[in-house]
C-alpha cells in the first residue's frame, strides 16, 4: 500500500480522457488549439490578465521562472530545506547561469518577514557579497505547512520593501488551498507573487505543469528559455489537454480535498506522533525502528526521514480501505 509519494498516483480518468481527445491533427509545440487556451484559463482562475506555460516537471517550471527572475551574479533567498535545494539537484543554478541559493531557517520550512528581513540584513550593500535579487516559499512546505493568505501578503510586502521578486513553488498549490479556503488570487498575485509553479502531476495529472507568470512583460523571456532548456514539446496540446481538464469544474481542487481528507484520517489516529501539524496531504511520525519495520511488514511503504521520523504522503486517488487499514496500523502501535 503505497504512502511514499503522491508522485506515484493514478492519473485521473478526465485526464486521460483529455489525452486520447487531443490524439488528432493540430499545430506542433504551443501552437496549437488546446494551448492557445490556457492563458484565458488561468486569467480566469486567478481572476487577472496571466500568461501561462506548460512543462513537464517541477523542476523545469521552478527554475525557469526563477532563471526569469534572477540574474547569474546575484542570489534566491529561500528556506535550507526547500526543494530548490535539497531536490532539485542544482538545477537552479544551472538554469540561472550561477545564481546562488540562499538558505535560511524557519520552523516546518516556512518562512517569516522577520527571518528574510534579518537574512538581508546581515549581507553588506557591496560588491564583495552576493546580493539577493528573488525571494522563494514552497506552499504547502517540504513539511506540509500551508501559508495562508496574509502570511503570503506580510512576505509580499517585504520582498517589494526590499527590491526582490517574489516566486512560489506549488508542486501541491492545490493541497494548500483546499485546506486554507482561499482564492488562487489572494495567495498569489495580490499577495505580490511574481510568479507560481502549479502542480498538477501529484495531483492527477500525467506529466504536465504549469508556470503562470504575473508579469506579462516576463513571458516573451521564459518562451526562450523554455525552448532553450528543451522543455518545449513538439506535441505539446497533449500537456494542455492534462491541464485544462485538470481546471475543468475546479478537479485540481477536488482531488486535493480526497487527499487531505485522507491525511486527517491517518493523523487522527496518532497525534501525539505527529513532529508536525497535518495541514495538507503529508504527515510526519515519530517511529522507532521497530515500529517502522512492523508497518512495512503489514504493507505500507513510506519514506524514513531522519532517525525515528517516517514521511506518509497521501493521494486523491487512495481507497478508504487502505486509509483505514493504515490508521488502524498506527493506532495499534
Amino acid at each position: 500500500m503505497r504512502f511514499f509519494s503522491d508522485n506515484a498516483a493514478a492519473v485521473h480518468p478526465k485526464v486521460m480522457e483529455a489525452i486520447a481527445g487531443a490524439n488528432r491533427l493540430d499545430t506542433a509545440y504551443d501552437g496549437d488549439s488546446l494551448s492557445a487556451r490556457l492563458d484565458g484559463a488561468f486569467s480566469d482562475l486567478f481572476e487577472t490578465e496571466v500568461r501561462a506555460f506548460w512543462v513537464s516537471t517541477g523542476t523545469a517550471a521552478n527554475c525557469l521562472a526563477l532563471a526569469a527572475l534572477c540574474p547569474p551574479y546575484r542570489g534566491i533567498l529561500c528556506h535550507r530545506d526547500a526543494h530548490i535545494e535539497v531536490d532539485e539537484a542544482g538545477a537552479p543554478g544551472f538554469f540561472t547561469g550561477g545564481a546562488k541559493l540562499m538558505l535560511l531557517e524557519g520552523a516546518g520550512a516556512k518562512l517569516s518577514p522577520e527571518t528574510v528581513a534579518a537574512a538581508c540584513d546581515r549581507i553588506r550593500p557591496d560588491v564583495h557579497q552576493v546580493q539577493p535579487a528573488v525571494l522563494s516559499i514552497t506552499n504547502a512546505t517540504e513539511y506540509g505547512l500551508v501559508y495562508r493568505a496574509g502570511e503570503v501578503t506580510a512576505l509580499g510586502r517585504l520582498a517589494q520593501e526590499r527590491g526582490l521578486a517574489f516566486h512560489m513553488d506549488g508542486a501541491r498549490f492545490a493541497n494548500a488551498l483546499a485546506t486554507t479556503g482561499d482564492s488562487p488570487a489572494d495567495v498569489t498575485w495580490r499577495a505580490g507573487v511574481d510568479a507560481l509553479s502549479f502542480g498538477f502531476i501529484k495531483n492527477g495529472g500525467l506529466n504536465a505543469e504549469a508556470l503562470i507568470v504575473f508579469r506579462p512583460e516576463l513571458a516573451d523571456e521564459i518562451a526562450v528559455r523554455r525552448k532553450r532548456a528543451g522543455h518545449l514539446l513538439s506535441k505539446g496540446r497533449f500537456l494542455a489537454a492534462q491541464i485544462l481538464a485538470m481546471l475543468d469544474d475546479d478537479l485540481w481542487l477536488a482531488n486535493a480535498r480526497a487527499a487531505n481528507a485522507a491525511a486527517r484520517v491517518v493523523a487522527e489516529a496518532a497525534p501525539e506522533r505527529l513532529t508536525y501539524p497535518v495541514e495538507a496531504n503529508e504527515i510526519f511520525l515519530k517511529l522507532n525502528a521497530d515500529e517502522a519495520d512492523g508497518l512495512r511488514a503489514a504493507g505500507f511503504d513510506f519514506y524514513d526521514w531522519g532517525p525515528g521520523e517516517i514521511r506518509l504522503v497521501t493521494s486523491w486517488d487512495q481507497q478508504g480501505e487502505e486509509i483505514e487499514r493504515l490508521a488502524s496500523a498506527i493506532r495499534a502501535l
